[in-house]
C-alpha cells in the first residue's frame, strides 16, 4: 500500500501533524482521504464570519482543490461528514451540498457540534472519494 500526501499551495497551513490528504493507492484504485476543512484562508484568517451560506461555499470550494490537487473532483465523493456549530442552519447548507455533491450523491453524515477548532467557523467538511 502507498500513501501520498496532498496539499495544494494555496491551502491553508496545516496545524499540528496531519495532511490536508492522503490518497492510498489501492492497485487499480485510489482513496482520497481529505481532513476536515473549516472556512480559513491559507494565513489562517476566518473567511465569510456570520455567513453560514458563504462559508459552506468556501469550504467545498476548498475541498475541490485538494481532491483536484489528487487528480479526482467532487463527483468521485463516496463518503462525506458535515459538522455545524448550529443545527439550524441545516437548511441553508443541505441545498449547497445538494448542489456541489450532486452527481456524486455519496453517503452522508450531519451532525451538530460545539466547536470547530477555529473560533468563527461554524462548519466542517470531510470527505472520502475513489479514483
Amino acid at each position: 500500500m502507498q500513501k501520498t500526501t496532498i496539499s495544494p499551495p494555496d491551502a491553508a497551513e496545516v496545524m499540528g501533524a496531519y495532511s490536508h490528504a492522503l490518497k492510498v493507492d489501492l492497485g487499480n484504485a485510489g482513496m482520497i482521504f481529505v481532513t476536515g476543512q473549516i472556512a480559513q484562508d491559507k494565513n489562517g484568517t476566518v473567511v465569510c464570519e456570520g455567513d453560514i451560506e458563504g462559508q459552506t461555499r468556501y469550504v467545498f470550494e476548498s475541498v475541490q482543490k485538494i481532491l483536484n490537487a489528487a487528480g479526482a473532483c467532487l463527483d468521485d465523493v463516496v463518503k462525506v461528514n458535515i459538522y455545524l456549530t448550529n443545527i439550524n442552519d441545516f437548511a441553508k447548507v443541505s441545498p449547497i451540498r445538494n448542489e456541489y455533491l450532486k452527481n456524486s450523491k455519496p453517503v452522508s453524515t450531519l451532525v451538530e457540534i460545539s466547536a470547530t477548532v477555529k473560533k468563527g467557523c461554524n462548519i466542517e467538511i470531510e470527505v472520502i472519494a475513489m479514483k
